[in-house]
């Protein structure tokens, strides 16, 4: 999955109203080292409160007509709805991979003083 020069994220829609404000953002690295860097970088650029890193799991996928098994690293990273598109294009041009796993899903219920700390840890 890196053996291709970067390109740029697709545009992202802006927020909805009345959506969820905080998301969660998964994306992986083929090593705990540089989940870790991807963790660190989020969290000191304000683009996410948290990340929690798991690992390694095994990935399953197809690249290039071919069906890959690699062993990777999955980073779980809280931010929210307005900084999600500065943390996808930080997250893809921090990224080593062509096509890098950015997936996000909105939080539909949490403790109110979490997600209101997600929103100050994420303020500019």
């Amino acid at each position: 999955m890196d053996d291709e020069p970067t390109t740029q994220p697709a545009p992202t829609a802006p927020p909805v109203p009345g959506a969820p404000t905080v998301l969660t953002v998964l994306t992986t690295a083929d090593a705990e080292g540089k989940a870790r860097e991807l963790a660190y970088g989020a969290i000191r650029a304000r683009l996410a409160a948290c990340a929690q890193i798991t690992g390694p799991v095994t990935s399953v996928y197809r690249w290039e007509d071919e069906i890959e098994t690699a062993q990777e690293w999955q980073v779980l990273l809280k931010t929210t709805a307005a900084r999600y598109a500065a943390l996808e294009a930080w997250l893809t041009e921090a990224h080593e991979y062509d096509t890098p796993e950015i997936i996000a899903t909105p939080v539909v219920r949490g403790s109110a003083a979490y997600l209101e700390w997600v929103e100050r840890e994420t303020t500019d």
